[in-house]
C-alpha cells in the first residue's frame, strides 16, 4: 500500500515522500489524536506535532516497522506525552456557571430543535468506551487496521487481536 512512498524514501526524495505521507494519513492521525484527546483542537494541535516529527525523522526511517506502524506510533506518543502534560496544568471546567454562559452566548454552538439528535455522534459514543477498548475499535473499524497491524501497534498476540469482543470479561485476554 506505501510502495510509492518507500521508492521515494528510498531515492531520498523526502519532500514528496512526505506530501504523499501527509496526504494519505492526515485524516487517520487526526482521528487517532481525536480518539486519544476529546478534543478537536487539542487534536489537530497533536496531529500538526506528529507530522513535525515525521518531517524531522523521515531521513532515518528504514523501515523496521511499517509505515502505518511507525506513524501509529509517533502519533500515540505524541499524544500521551501532551495527555500527560495536561494533566500536570490547571484547567477550568466548561460545566462552571461562567464557561456554560459564555458557551451559551455564542450563535455556532446553539442547536435548533429539529437539528438536535438526526445525527448518531460516534466520536461520542467512542468516548463513552474505556481507553482500551476504543484505541481497538478506532484502529480496526475507522482505520481499517488488519488483525496482523492491529497486533503490532497494540503489542499483543495476533490471537488476541483477533478474539471479540465479549461484554463482561473485563479480565481477560480478550480485552487487551
Amino acid at each position: 500500500m506505501d510502495d510509492d512512498i518507500r521508492q521515494q524514501l528510498d531515492a531520498q526524495l523526502y519532500a514528496e515522500a512526505f506530501a504523499l505521507l501527509v496526504e494519505r494519513y492526515k485524516d487517520k492521525v487526526f482521528r487517532l489524536a481525536f480518539s486519544m484527546m476529546h478534543n478537536e483542537t487539542q487534536a489537530e494541535d497533536a496531529a500538526q506535532d506528529v507530522f513535525v516529527k515525521i518531517w524531522k525523522a523521515l531521513a532515518g526511517y528504514h523501515g523496521g516497522a511499517s509505515l502505518s506502524t511507525w506513524i501509529y506510533t509517533i502519533t500515540r506518543n505524541t499524544c500521551l506525552t501532551e495527555i500527560k502534560k495536561r494533566s500536570i496544568r490547571q484547567t477550568v471546567s466548561l460545566h462552571e456557571p461562567e464557561m456554560e454562559a459564555a458557551a451559551d452566548s455564542i450563535p455556532s454552538l446553539q442547536v435548533s430543535a429539529a437539528e438536535a439528535g438526526t445525527e448518531m455522534d460516534v466520536e461520542a459514543l467512542l468516548a463513552k468506551l474505556a481507553e482500551k477498548y476504543r484505541r481497538v475499535i478506532t484502529l480496526f473499524y475507522l482505520e481499517q487496521k488488519s488483525y496482523e497491524e492491529l497486533a503490532a501497534m497494540l503489542n499483543v498476540p495476533l490471537g488476541t487481536a483477533k478474539r471479540p469482543f465479549v461484554p463482561g470479561e473485563e479480565g481477560t485476554a480478550r480485552h487487551r
